[in-house]
Protein backbone atom coordinates (compact mmCIF):
# COMPACT_ATOMS: atom_id res chain seq x y z
CA UNK A 1 0.00 0.00 0.00
CA UNK A 2 2.77 2.47 1.10
CA UNK A 3 4.35 2.25 -2.30
CA UNK A 4 1.31 3.73 -4.19
CA UNK A 5 1.29 6.67 -1.57
CA UNK A 6 3.18 9.49 -2.47
CA UNK A 7 1.52 12.34 -0.79
CA UNK A 8 -0.39 12.61 2.72
CA UNK A 9 -2.68 14.63 4.25
CA UNK A 10 -2.37 14.85 8.19
CA UNK A 11 -5.62 16.80 10.27
CA UNK A 12 -5.08 17.93 14.04
CA UNK A 13 -6.34 21.06 15.35
CA UNK A 14 -7.84 21.16 18.94
CA UNK A 15 -6.02 22.48 21.66
CA UNK A 16 -2.09 23.39 21.64
CA UNK A 17 -0.86 20.52 23.33
CA UNK A 18 -2.89 18.16 21.40
CA UNK A 19 -1.13 19.60 18.07
CA UNK A 20 2.46 19.69 19.70
CA UNK A 21 2.12 15.91 20.60
CA UNK A 22 1.35 15.17 16.70
CA UNK A 23 5.33 16.70 16.24
CA UNK A 24 7.51 13.65 16.94
CA UNK A 25 5.14 10.97 15.03
CA UNK A 26 5.26 13.42 11.97
CA UNK A 27 8.97 14.33 12.14
CA UNK A 28 10.24 11.10 12.86
CA UNK A 29 7.47 9.98 9.66
CA UNK A 30 9.55 13.15 7.32
CA UNK A 31 12.90 11.49 8.42
CA UNK A 32 12.21 7.94 7.43
CA UNK A 33 9.86 8.01 4.50
CA UNK A 34 12.11 10.94 2.74
CA UNK A 35 10.13 10.88 -0.45
CA UNK A 36 6.49 11.09 0.80
CA UNK A 37 4.92 14.28 0.87
CA UNK A 38 3.08 15.44 3.77
CA UNK A 39 0.20 18.35 4.16
CA UNK A 40 -0.43 19.76 7.80
CA UNK A 41 -3.70 20.97 8.72
CA UNK A 42 -3.84 23.11 11.54
CA UNK A 43 -4.60 26.16 12.88
CA UNK A 44 -2.57 29.03 11.63
CA UNK A 45 -1.12 29.69 14.84
CA UNK A 46 0.61 26.35 15.24
CA UNK A 47 2.50 26.83 12.37
CA UNK A 48 5.95 27.55 13.82
CA UNK A 49 5.52 23.68 15.61
CA UNK A 50 6.50 22.35 12.04
CA UNK A 51 9.04 24.86 10.87
CA UNK A 52 11.94 22.66 9.82
CA UNK A 53 10.28 19.40 8.70
CA UNK A 54 11.24 18.33 5.96
CA UNK A 55 8.81 17.70 2.66
CA UNK A 56 6.30 19.07 4.54
CA UNK A 57 3.78 21.88 3.68
CA UNK A 58 1.61 23.42 6.28
CA UNK A 59 -2.34 24.04 5.45
CA UNK A 60 -3.77 26.58 7.33
CA UNK A 61 -7.36 25.77 8.66
CA UNK A 62 -9.34 28.85 8.87
CA UNK A 63 -12.58 28.52 11.37
CA UNK A 64 -13.83 31.81 11.60
CA UNK A 65 -14.06 32.72 7.48
CA UNK A 66 -13.17 30.54 5.09
CA UNK A 67 -14.11 26.76 6.35
CA UNK A 68 -16.48 27.63 8.92
CA UNK A 69 -20.05 25.89 9.12
CA UNK A 70 -20.43 23.24 6.79
CA UNK A 71 -20.00 24.61 3.48
CA UNK A 72 -16.64 25.68 5.15
CA UNK A 73 -16.04 22.27 4.99
CA UNK A 74 -16.85 20.99 1.75
CA UNK A 75 -14.38 23.87 0.54
CA UNK A 76 -11.41 22.73 2.84
CA UNK A 77 -12.25 19.25 1.04
CA UNK A 78 -12.01 20.56 -2.16
CA UNK A 79 -8.80 22.60 -1.40
CA UNK A 80 -7.21 19.62 -0.23
CA UNK A 81 -8.38 17.11 -2.56
CA UNK A 82 -7.22 19.77 -5.68
CA UNK A 83 -3.16 19.30 -4.28
CA UNK A 84 -3.54 15.61 -5.16
CA UNK A 85 -3.12 13.50 -2.27
CA UNK A 86 -3.56 9.84 -1.99
CA UNK A 87 -4.29 9.69 2.07
CA UNK A 88 -6.20 11.64 4.51
CA UNK A 89 -4.85 11.35 8.14
CA UNK A 90 -7.37 11.90 10.72
CA UNK A 91 -5.54 12.72 14.17
CA UNK A 92 -8.48 14.40 15.23
CA UNK A 93 -11.52 11.88 14.77
CA UNK A 94 -14.35 14.63 15.64
CA UNK A 95 -17.09 15.67 13.99
CA UNK A 96 -15.84 18.32 11.65
CA UNK A 97 -12.64 16.08 10.93
CA UNK A 98 -14.79 12.98 10.25
CA UNK A 99 -17.02 14.75 7.57
CA UNK A 100 -13.55 15.37 5.55
CA UNK A 101 -12.57 12.18 5.79
CA UNK A 102 -16.05 10.83 4.38
CA UNK A 103 -15.39 13.32 1.90
CA UNK A 104 -12.16 11.53 0.58
CA UNK A 105 -13.29 8.02 1.34
CA UNK A 106 -16.06 8.47 -1.40
CA UNK A 107 -13.92 9.98 -3.53
CA UNK A 108 -11.78 7.03 -3.54
CA UNK A 109 -9.19 8.31 -1.32
CA UNK A 110 -7.14 5.78 1.48
CA UNK A 111 -8.61 7.57 4.45
CA UNK A 112 -7.18 6.31 8.37
CA UNK A 113 -8.15 7.90 11.82
CA UNK A 114 -6.18 7.72 15.10
CA UNK A 115 -8.30 5.31 17.78
CA UNK A 116 -8.20 7.21 21.15
CA UNK A 117 -8.77 4.14 23.02
CA UNK A 118 -11.99 5.92 24.42
CA UNK A 119 -13.58 3.23 26.26
CA UNK A 120 -10.09 2.21 27.77
CA UNK A 121 -9.74 5.84 29.34
CA UNK A 122 -13.12 6.18 30.38
CA UNK A 123 -12.63 2.70 32.46
CA UNK A 124 -9.11 4.44 33.82
CA UNK A 125 -10.93 7.62 35.31
CA UNK A 126 -14.49 6.06 36.57
CA UNK A 127 -14.38 6.17 40.46
CA UNK A 128 -15.85 2.64 40.35
CA UNK A 129 -14.34 -0.43 38.96
CA UNK A 130 -11.17 1.45 37.99
CA UNK A 131 -8.82 -0.17 35.87
CA UNK A 132 -5.59 1.46 36.88
CA UNK A 133 -3.02 0.39 34.23
CA UNK A 134 -0.99 2.35 31.40
CA UNK A 135 -2.62 2.54 28.34
CA UNK A 136 -1.02 3.56 24.46
CA UNK A 137 0.45 7.00 24.56
CA UNK A 138 -0.83 9.26 22.00
CA UNK A 139 2.43 9.15 20.02
CA UNK A 140 2.15 5.06 19.95
CA UNK A 141 -1.65 6.33 18.58
CA UNK A 142 -0.85 8.44 16.07
CA UNK A 143 2.08 5.69 15.15
CA UNK A 144 -0.67 3.19 14.49
CA UNK A 145 -2.67 5.06 12.31
CA UNK A 146 0.82 5.55 9.98
CA UNK A 147 1.45 2.10 10.25
CA UNK A 148 -2.04 0.75 9.11
CA UNK A 149 -0.98 3.02 5.72
CA UNK A 150 2.32 0.96 5.36
CA UNK A 151 4.40 3.22 7.44
CA UNK A 152 6.15 2.13 10.45
CA UNK A 153 7.78 4.63 12.36
CA UNK A 154 10.46 3.89 15.05
CA UNK A 155 10.52 6.40 17.69
CA UNK A 156 12.83 4.56 19.59
CA UNK A 157 15.90 7.10 18.40
CA UNK A 158 14.15 10.24 18.02
CA UNK A 159 16.32 13.26 16.25
CA UNK A 160 15.38 16.75 17.48
CA UNK A 161 15.95 20.15 15.63
CA UNK A 162 18.87 21.72 16.95
CA UNK A 163 18.53 24.45 20.14
CA UNK A 164 17.87 28.30 18.24
CA UNK A 165 20.55 31.02 18.21
CA UNK A 166 18.61 33.21 20.56
CA UNK A 167 18.55 37.05 19.11
CA UNK A 168 19.48 40.05 20.47
CA UNK A 169 15.65 40.57 21.70
CA UNK A 170 15.71 37.43 23.65
CA UNK A 171 19.08 37.87 25.18
CA UNK A 172 17.66 41.04 26.46
CA UNK A 173 15.21 39.48 28.48
CA UNK A 174 16.73 36.65 29.77
CA UNK A 175 20.16 37.85 30.34
CA UNK A 176 23.14 35.76 30.45
CA UNK A 177 22.71 32.70 28.13
CA UNK A 178 25.73 31.14 30.35
CA UNK A 179 23.19 30.67 33.08
CA UNK A 180 21.34 26.88 33.52
CA UNK A 181 18.21 28.25 32.13
CA UNK A 182 14.87 26.67 33.88
CA UNK A 183 11.59 26.83 32.47
CA UNK A 184 8.19 26.54 34.79
CA UNK A 185 4.91 26.69 33.29
CA UNK A 186 2.57 26.72 36.36
CA UNK A 187 -0.92 26.75 34.14
CA UNK A 188 -2.91 24.71 32.63
CA UNK A 189 -6.52 24.74 30.93
CA UNK A 190 -8.31 23.50 34.56
CA UNK A 191 -7.73 24.00 37.92
CA UNK A 192 -7.48 20.34 38.74
CA UNK A 193 -3.82 20.42 36.67
CA UNK A 194 -3.14 23.69 38.31
CA UNK A 195 0.09 23.18 41.18
CA UNK A 196 -0.93 25.07 44.23
CA UNK A 197 0.73 28.65 43.62
CA UNK A 198 1.75 29.08 47.42
CA UNK A 199 3.61 25.54 46.92
CA UNK A 200 5.09 26.59 43.17
CA UNK A 201 5.99 29.85 44.49
CA UNK A 202 8.24 27.86 47.00
CA UNK A 203 9.45 25.95 44.25
CA UNK A 204 10.61 29.34 42.73
CA UNK A 205 12.41 30.29 45.51
CA UNK A 206 14.11 27.55 46.29
CA UNK A 207 15.30 27.48 43.01
CA UNK A 208 16.35 30.89 42.52
CA UNK A 209 18.60 30.90 45.45
CA UNK A 210 21.57 29.43 43.29
CA UNK A 211 22.57 32.47 41.48
CA UNK A 212 23.83 30.56 38.10
CA UNK A 213 20.33 29.49 37.62
CA UNK A 214 17.85 31.56 35.70
CA UNK A 215 14.25 30.67 36.39
CA UNK A 216 11.77 31.96 33.34
CA UNK A 217 8.12 31.60 33.31
CA UNK A 218 5.47 30.37 30.96
CA UNK A 219 2.00 31.34 30.41
CA UNK A 220 -0.58 33.74 28.64
CA UNK A 221 -3.03 36.40 29.20
CA UNK A 222 -3.46 38.88 31.04
CA UNK A 223 -4.47 37.72 34.19
CA UNK A 224 -1.53 34.74 34.04
CA UNK A 225 0.74 37.51 33.30
CA UNK A 226 -0.06 39.34 36.78
CA UNK A 227 0.37 36.08 38.46
CA UNK A 228 3.84 35.46 36.85
CA UNK A 229 5.10 39.29 37.63
CA UNK A 230 4.11 38.86 41.15
CA UNK A 231 6.27 35.32 41.59
CA UNK A 232 9.08 36.46 39.77
CA UNK A 233 8.86 40.22 41.56
CA UNK A 234 10.93 38.83 44.76
CA UNK A 235 13.64 37.46 42.56
CA UNK A 236 16.68 39.11 40.38
CA UNK A 237 17.18 35.70 38.61
CA UNK A 238 13.31 34.73 37.99
CA UNK A 239 11.94 36.45 34.68
CA UNK A 240 8.61 36.89 33.11
CA UNK A 241 8.41 35.73 29.84
CA UNK A 242 4.49 35.63 29.42
CA UNK A 243 3.44 38.48 26.75
CA UNK A 244 7.06 39.26 25.64
CA UNK A 245 7.75 36.91 22.71
CA UNK A 246 6.10 35.43 19.53
CA UNK A 247 4.75 31.42 19.15
CA UNK A 248 8.08 31.46 17.07
CA UNK A 249 10.45 33.06 19.39
CA UNK A 250 9.03 31.23 22.59
CA UNK A 251 10.11 28.05 20.69
CA UNK A 252 13.86 28.96 20.57
CA UNK A 253 13.96 30.15 23.63
CA UNK A 254 12.35 26.69 24.67
CA UNK A 255 14.60 24.75 22.44
CA UNK A 256 17.52 26.14 24.54
CA UNK A 257 16.27 25.12 28.29
CA UNK A 258 18.05 22.53 30.29
CA UNK A 259 14.82 21.95 31.82
CA UNK A 260 11.05 22.30 32.03
CA UNK A 261 8.40 21.95 35.27
CA UNK A 262 5.15 21.96 33.65
CA UNK A 263 1.47 21.08 34.55
CA UNK A 264 -0.02 18.43 32.16
CA UNK A 265 -0.37 20.87 29.67
CA UNK A 266 1.13 22.42 26.48
CA UNK A 267 3.87 23.84 27.57
CA UNK A 268 5.12 20.33 28.56
CA UNK A 269 4.83 18.97 24.73
CA UNK A 270 6.32 22.17 23.37
CA UNK A 271 9.33 20.96 25.58
CA UNK A 272 9.21 17.73 24.86
CA UNK A 273 8.86 18.08 21.20
CA UNK A 274 12.13 20.14 21.37
CA UNK A 275 14.18 17.41 22.96
CA UNK A 276 14.07 19.70 26.41
CA UNK A 277 14.20 17.09 29.85
CA UNK A 278 10.49 17.75 31.41
CA UNK A 279 9.19 17.55 35.03
CA UNK A 280 5.65 17.14 35.11
CA UNK A 281 2.82 17.79 38.15
CA UNK A 282 0.06 15.46 38.02
CA UNK A 283 -3.69 16.41 40.12
CA UNK A 284 -6.78 15.25 38.21
CA UNK A 285 -5.37 13.37 35.23
CA UNK A 286 -1.80 11.02 35.20
CA UNK A 287 0.49 9.99 32.55
CA UNK A 288 -1.30 6.61 32.42
CA UNK A 289 -3.87 8.38 30.21
CA UNK A 290 -1.44 8.62 27.73
CA UNK A 291 -0.49 11.79 27.45
CA UNK A 292 2.53 11.79 29.09
CA UNK A 293 5.03 14.45 27.45
CA UNK A 294 6.97 12.42 24.41
CA UNK A 295 10.57 10.63 24.66
CA UNK A 296 10.23 11.16 29.28
CA UNK A 297 10.71 8.41 31.67
CA UNK A 298 7.81 8.07 33.57
CA UNK A 299 9.66 9.10 36.88
CA UNK A 300 9.40 12.45 35.75
CA UNK A 301 5.80 12.60 36.35
CA UNK A 302 5.22 13.74 39.54
CA UNK A 303 1.67 12.61 40.80
CA UNK A 304 -0.61 12.73 43.44
CA UNK A 305 -0.95 10.44 46.16
CA UNK A 306 -3.41 7.81 45.08
CA UNK A 307 -3.38 6.46 48.65
CA UNK A 308 -4.91 9.81 50.46
CA UNK A 309 -7.10 10.07 46.92
CA UNK A 310 -7.98 6.60 45.15
CA UNK A 311 -9.95 7.84 42.70
CA UNK A 312 -7.41 9.24 40.55
CA UNK A 313 -7.27 10.01 37.69
CA UNK A 314 -10.60 11.06 37.83
CA UNK A 315 -10.74 12.82 34.12
CA UNK A 316 -8.70 12.58 31.49
CA UNK A 317 -8.64 16.22 30.69
CA UNK A 318 -9.09 17.42 33.94
CA UNK A 319 -12.68 19.33 33.52
CA UNK A 320 -14.43 17.27 35.57
CA UNK A 321 -14.31 18.45 39.42
CA UNK A 322 -14.73 15.71 42.36
CA UNK A 323 -15.79 16.99 45.72
CA UNK A 324 -12.72 16.37 48.30
CA UNK A 325 -10.44 16.07 45.50
CA UNK A 326 -9.63 19.94 45.03
CA UNK A 327 -5.94 19.87 47.26
CA UNK A 328 -5.15 16.34 45.99
CA UNK A 329 -1.97 18.16 44.30
CA UNK A 330 -0.64 19.64 47.71
CA UNK A 331 0.74 16.04 48.60
CA UNK A 332 3.22 16.73 45.90
CA UNK A 333 6.08 17.97 47.71
CA UNK A 334 7.86 21.17 46.54
CA UNK A 335 11.12 19.57 47.93
CA UNK A 336 10.74 16.63 46.15
CA UNK A 337 10.05 18.64 42.96
CA UNK A 338 13.23 20.88 43.30
CA UNK A 339 15.16 17.80 44.03
CA UNK A 340 14.08 16.04 40.67
CA UNK A 341 15.04 19.32 38.94
CA UNK A 342 18.26 19.66 40.36
CA UNK A 343 18.79 15.60 39.74
CA UNK A 344 18.09 16.02 36.26
CA UNK A 345 20.58 19.53 36.09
Amino acid sequence: MSRKIQHIVVMRLSAMGDVAMTVPVIRAFAQQYPNVKITMVSRPFFQPFFDGIPNLTFFAFDEKVKHKGFLGRFRLFRELYALKIDAFVDLHDVIRSQGIRTLFELFGKQVLAVDKGRAAKKALTRSKNKVFKPLATMFERHSQVFEALGFAIDLSNPIFPEKAVLSEEILKIIGNPTQKLIGVAPFAQYESKVFPLDLMQEVISKLAKNPEQTILLFGGGKKEIEVLDALAKPFGNVINIAGQLKLTQELQLISNLDIMLSMDSGNAHIAAMLGIKVITLWGATHPFAGFSPFNQPLENALVADRNLFPKLPTSVYGNKKVKGYEDAMRTILPDDVVWNILKLL
